[in-house]
């Protein structure tokens, strides 16, 4: 059975003045939602989840990377990247899980836009109008921290409770003003630090 979609969102904000001072190159953060139908609401306790996966999880992950790459003007402009997922209250965590943590859904995305990381994620339950937050990451590079970010929004009617939130994310650019270094510096530092018991 194909997914049932009630609807998409399409989220796109773009950051000119961060900190008091003009961003050098704006940041665009991009974020692209369907509300869909639970497949497994009010059938109790399924124990395959399978079927189910294979039939929604393409479809979603086609759906939304084609939503990002148009709103980006392509997936080589796609710097930063993640994924999330919100159940309504009659549905169990694993099913948002299960549309979001198969290759099935994230190989679309991650295929578009050449990635070499894995999508940063977030898998919760709630009800209509919980914040979707998507966390992001340099898609070829895990330790580049100017590049964690988060996506944040809510659709005040979604999820209902027999409904699942699915939600791709992407920025263009990093945080503007980025200055706390990257996570190999950090690593650097620790080994010529002496009284660190991972440098000895």
């Amino acid at each position: 059975m194909p997914a049932q979609i009630r609807k998409t969102l399409l989220h796109v904000e773009t950051t000119l003045i961060e900190g008091g001072r003009a961003a050098p190159v704006p940041l665009k953060l991009i974020a692209a939602a369907a509300v869909v139908k639970n497949p497994w609401a009010g059938r109790g306790f399924v124990e395959n989840l399978k079927p189910e996966i294979h039939d929604v999880a393409p479809e979603l992950g086609a759906l939304l990377t084609g939503m990002i790459l148009e709103a980006a003007g392509g997936g080589d402009r796609i710097e930063g990247y993640g994924k999330a997922s919100i159940v309504g209250l009659d549905g169990e965590v694993e099913h948002a899980s299960a549309l979001i943590h198969t290759l099935r859904f994230g190989n679309h995305y991650r295929q578009a836009v050449g990635a070499k990381t894995y999508l940063a994620f977030t898998n919760i339950r709630g009800g209509a109008n919980t914040p979707v937050m998507i966390p992001l990451m340099d898609k070829n590079d895990e330790g580049r921290r100017s590049h964690y970010l988060t996506v944040h929004f809510a659709i005040p009617d979604a999820p209902a409770a027999d409904e699942i939130v699915v939600a791709l994310g992407a920025s263009i650019g990093g945080r503007p003003h980025h200055r706390i270094g990257d996570r190999y510096q950090d690593l650097k530092d620790l080994g010529n630090d002496a009284s660190n018991p991972a440098a000895v």
